[in-house]
């Protein structure tokens, strides 16, 4: 199984460690990585100039077509982005035409053949279920774990078609197979805030709290995340929030290849526990 791997903008320079764990989750998977010199997905443009949106997303996958690879991406974001450009394309043909016109000048198509995947239905279903749990060396054991899906994968469902946007299952079957359970709780489908740091950082906050206060009523140790813009809020804006206040109850997060690469046994450097800002050596007891 072979992919080209889209990191996007936000996880090189913020979130190496989510990068080096799903490297080396896929690796022990039997999972290649192509690199590619992508651009931006075109995500931050969207609403300014629609058309720049469009070509930019339409540019990394033409880029991908002439490898002969899909695309994996860890990032929700990312991926959103690209299943709305391949929507409006593939919909509106002037538009694909437009687009069409500026990536000539490169030497390069976008045809519509090019498909977009998040980290973790390549784990669920390209790779399986069942193929995971056989790799699982170190189950964990009482570990309770609240999963946050994030906002960009699930909606639009017609759009982006990851998982049910009112009952998605995915996440929660991937963290059982680790050995770790996935509570309740009522706030798991709602934002995390983080789209609104640094625009109204009080109304961020306030729905960061909200959400890792439900969390912690369920019963949950850690968040677990498969999100970039999620991991930054619960893990880089959640520890400065808490420095600000001088402690406090924080409810660290945990990115699932970290979860999911210390159940099979993998090394811990390559996996960044130490480069979350939120300490994470407590689920390390949790391991048999």
């Amino acid at each position: 199984m072979k992919f080209a791997f889209f990191p996007g903008c936000k996880i090189p320079y913020y979130l190496e460690h989510y990068a080096t764990a799903t490297k080396a989750v896929l690796s022990a998977l039997d999972v290649e990585l192509v690199e590619i010199e992508f651009n931006c997905c075109g995500y931050p443009i969207r609403n300014l100039h629609f058309e720049s949106f469009l070509l930019s997303a339409a540019r990394n996958m033409a880029l991908a077509r002439e490898q002969g690879l899909d695309i994996l991406t860890p990032c929700k974001c990312c991926f959103g982005a690209f299943k709305h450009a391949e929507h409006f394309l593939k919909n509106e043909p002037d538009l694909q035409k437009a687009v069409n016109a500026s990536l000539k000048e490169e030497g390069l198509v976008y045809q519509g053949n090019v498909e977009v995947k998040h980290l973790l239905p390549v784990l669920a279903r390209d790779i399986g279920l069942e193929t995971l749990k056989a790799r699982i060396r170190r189950p964990f054991e009482g570990l309770r774990l609240a999963a946050h899906y994030g906002c960009h994968a699930l909606r639009p469902s017609q759009v982006t078609n990851f998982d049910d946007p009112l009952d998605p299952t995915i996440f929660e079957d991937l963290i059982g197979l680790t050995g770790a359970e996935s509570v309740s709780w009522p706030r798991r489908l709602e934002c995390c805030g983080q789209p609104l740091w640094g625009k109204n950082d009080r109304l961020s906050l306030d729905l960061m709290h909200h959400k890792i206060d439900d969390a912690r009523q369920a019963g949950a140790d850690y968040l677990c995340v498969a999100c970039t813009y999620c991991q930054i809020q619960f893990d880089t804006v959640q520890s400065a929030d808490l420095a600000e206040r001088a402690g406090g109850d924080g409810l660290p997060s945990i990115l699932y290849p970290q979860l999911l690469g210390l159940s099979m046994g993998l090394a811990e450097e390559p996996l960044g526990l130490d480069r979350n800002q939120l300490d994470l050596v407590g689920v390390l007891d949790f391991l048999k």
